[in-house]
Order: structure tokens, then C-alpha cells, then sequence
């Protein structure tokens, strides 16, 4: 029998319902998460409500959402605080401080690939060439004894502010989509069909592996049962994104997606221009990175929000005596392309990156979407990351008014007249949480 992963009856009915935070994989796309919640912590100044100082008790992620999932979660007990630290990060990144970008170290990696594709693999293994990655990224390990301080996770999950960090990887060794999770002691471990739930110390080594984006960093080594396990970008083979934080209780779910707003990547004047021409190499990798990135999410918020649809039709005494319930979501989306967007920034890489990335096709000469798309993931400068953070705050103060809504916020700026009709709609949302918004 095929197993719907999100079945609300695989999951107990909580007394109130949890709010979670879910930030998904895309590299420096990540930089656009970081706007959106600096949004939110403008708008709880706004709307007087810093009374609650962690509005996220679940927060999940994945690659490097995983990154900022979990440096937001080790500072969760002054959520506003945390936010403008993570964005003074994002504000000012360099490639620097996440790989190696001089010319010895392109040389040293980037020129074993292009060995393996120009001699062959036969040749390439006569030369014992056997590179790991095409990019260094231990800088990254530097940056996160700073960014994440997870010594701080233990006391604030046992003084309440926390009630969960979830992080997920992909196994290369078993081939298990596995989250690792922290949290308290309430929270069981979870098995489905290729994926689990494994509770767990979180360590800057977790997220090293969630962030491993195949190809271009390396794996990282994570003990599993006592055994050496080998992981990669946790965005790959993720049937079900945000499951992880519905089986960690949440039946409110914030999700900051890294993709277009309409959940897949758009077709424009530029994108479809030179369709009779055969792809880059940089085509292909990009397409390949949207694929694992991107399209997933898209999936399981159409199944959430078909699931939650299907429930509206449960008599009201069938839901009460049964485990069904359903999810509300909060989705924000970037409104723009955002590998266009990279293709204005690409002379800001390094000369040794934009020479490595040149070579398989990316180019700024001709703002080629196509091919910045696999830049779109790599521009770690603060000319991009900054662009792609006031994207993400604007989107989110674009859906304001929904924003508010979902937190049950009250808004000055919103007329008297709605913002009585946001107060009675929660209300009724917490009359009958199965009121289609």
C-alpha cells in the first residue's frame, strides 16, 4: 500500500497548536530567507507583539536554510536580536567565508574536474586524480563556531523556548533521507519509506552535511548506530519537505521557499531565447540544482493544501472523534527570478571562481539566465545576498496583511474595520481550524 506521507492521522492531536519555521535548501539563495524574517521582526515591533520572544518553538531546515534554522534557533530567546545577527552575517558575506576562492585553490579543485572531463575517467584514474568537490568549503566550518553557537540548544529546549531544531541530510551510504532533530522529550522518532527521523545532538558537523551541495562541496562523515555514514545536501531526494515539522507537532507552518512565488521556475523573453542552441554545461548543472532545490516543495504544499481541502468535507463529529487535522501554512516566495538576478552580480565572484564557473558556460557578458542559474547558488557576495534580502523583506511586507493574520498580530496601520475582521476571523479559526483562508 502506498504510505501518504501526510496522512494527519500519523500525527497526535496537540492541545494548541505549535508554529513552526520552515527554511529550505538553495545556497546563497538562502540570503532572501534572512530578509523575509527580518520582516517579521519589524512587523511584531510594529504590531506590539514582542511579548512572545520566540514566535517559532519548532524551526526545521534544510541545506542552507539548515544554517540560518539553526543560528536562529540558538538565539530563539531573543528572536529580534538573532534575526539582525544573522543578517549583519548575510549582509556582508564574501565567497571567502564559505570556500576557498584564490587561484591555488581553484587550481587544486576545480582542476581535477576538468582533468576528469578532458583525459577520461581512465586516465584520470591512472593520475590517482580523486577530487572530493569541485569547491573547498572548510572556510564554512569557520564561520559557523561564530554564526551558531549550538552549546546554547540544550538549555533553551529544557527553559521552554524551544521546542524542536530539525536539520536534514541525505545519506550516500544508505541512500535514507534522515532530520536530525533536538528537542524535548516528548518528541518520538519517525520511519517512512526512505525517509526517518533521528533524535540527536545537532553539531556544526550535521549541518556541514546538510549543506553539502552535490558536486560542489564535499560529503561529510556523520556516526550512524556506531557506523560511519556519509551525507550530502539534504534538499536531495526530499519527497516531502515539510514533513519533518508536522511530526514534530507543528499544525502551523511558516514555510520561506527559494524558488519562484509560483512554486516553480517562470518562463520569460530571456529564458526562452536560444532554445535551438545546445545547453552549457552551467544549463544543465543549474537545471539540475533547481530539480533538487525547488521542486519538491512545490509538491508538498499542493498535497497540504488538497489534504486540508479534502478534510473541510469531514463532518465536524468525524474530525472531533478521529486524529485528523489539518496544516495551516504561511508560504513566502521570491516575486522575482532569482538566478536573473545572480547574472547581474556574477563579475563580483572572485576572477579565479568566474574563470572556473566561465569555463562550463556561466557568463555575465549576455546576462544569460540559463547559465547563471548554477551561479545563482555559489554568489556568496554581499552585492547579491543583499539584493536577494530586500526581495525577501518586500515580499513579505507585500503579504502583510497575511502575515499578520497568521501570527494574530494586530496591525495599526490596518483600518479599524480590518483589523476586526482579522481578530474575528482567529476567532473562528480557533472555533473551527479547518476554515478554508
Amino acid at each position: 500500500m502506498t504510505h501518504d506521507p501526510f496522512a494527519p492521522s500519523e500525527y497526535p492531536l496537540e492541545p494548541q497548536p505549535a508554529t513552526a519555521l520552515m527554511l529550505t535548501g538553495g545556497g546563497a539563495r538562502a540570503a532572501y530567507q534572512v530578509g523575509v524574517l527580518e520582516a517579521f521582526a519589524d512587523l511584531r515591533k510594529t504590531c506590539g507583539a514582542l511579548n512572545d520572544a520566540n514566535p517559532f518553538p519548532i524551526i526545521a531546515g534544510t541545506s542552507a536554510g539548515a544554517v540560518n534554522a539553526s543560528a536562529l534557533a540558538c538565539g530563539c530567546d531573543d528572536f529580534d536580536a538573532t534575526v539582525r545577527r544573522i543578517a549583519k552575517v548575510w549582509r556582508n558575506f564574501h565567497v571567502k567565508d564559505v570556500y576557498h576562492s584564490d587561484s591555488v585553490s581553484m587550481l587544486r579543485t576545480g582542476t581535477s574536474w576538468v582533468a576528469l572531463l578532458s583525459m577520461g575517467w581512465l586516465v584520470a584514474k591512472w593520475r590517482r586524480l580523486k577530487p572530493k568537490s569541485l569547491l573547498d568549503n572548510s572556510p564554512l566550518a569557520e564561520l559557523l563556531k561564530n554564526l551558531v553557537p549550538l552549546e546554547r540548544l540544550s538549555g533553551l529546549i529544557q527553559q521552554g523556548h524551544l521546542q524542536a531544531l530539525a536539520v536534514t541530510a541525505s545519506s550516500y551510504s544508505s541512500g535514507e533521507h534522515i532530520t536530525f532533530f533536538q528537542g524535548n522529550e516528548q518528541l518520538t522518532p519517525w520511519v517512512r519509506s526512505q525517509r526517518c527521523g533521528r533524535r540527536d545532538d545537532i553539531t556544526h558537523q550535521h549541518l556541514l552535511a546538510s549543506s553539502a551541495i552535490p558536486f560542489i562541496f564535499p560529503a561529510m562523515a556523520l556516526q550512524i548506530d556506531g557506523q560511519t555514514a556519509y551525507f550530502g545536501d539534504g534538499s536531495m531526494r526530499q519527497s516531502a519537505p515539510v514533513a519533518p515539522a508536522i511530526h514534530l507537532g507543528a499544525q502551523r507552518i511558516c514555510v520561506i521557499g527559494a524558488g519562484d512565488g509560483r512554486m516553480h521556475e517562470p518562463t520569460t523573453k530571456d529564458a526562452l531565447s536560444g532554445l535551438d542552441s545546445y545547453p552549457t554545461l552551467a544549463q544543465i548543472a543549474g537545471h539540475a540544482l533547481s530539480n533538487i532545490f525547488l521542486d519538491a516543495l512545490a509538491v508538498d504544499v499542493e498535497r497540504i493544501r488538497r489534504i486540508n481541502q479534502t478534510l473541510t468535507l469531514v463532518p465536524a463529529a468525524l474530525r472531533d472523534a478521529s486524529n485528523l487535522r489539518p496544516v495551516e501554512l504561511l508560504l513566502i516566495t521570491p516575486s522575482q527570478r532569482l538566478d536573473g538576478i545572480a547574472a547581474r552580480h556574477i563579475d563580483e565572484l572572485p576572477s579565479a571562481v568566474r574563470a572556473l564557473l566561465g569555463g562550463i558556460g556561466v557568463s555575465s557578458q549576455t546576462a544569460d539566465i540559463k547559465g547563471s542559474a548554477l551561479a545563482s547558488y555559489l554568489l556568496f557576495e554581499q552585492g547579491y545576498t543583499q539584493e536577494l534580502m530586500a526581495l525577501g523583506y518586500a515580499d513579505a511586507m507585500r503579504q502583510r496583511t497575511e502575515v499578520c493574520r497568521f501570527f494574530n498580530w494586530q496591525d495599526p496601520s490596518a483600518a479599524p474595520a480590518m483589523a476586526e475582521a482579522t481578530a474575528q476571523a482567529f476567532t473562528e479559526r480557533r472555533r473551527d481550524p479547518l476554515r478554508l483562508r
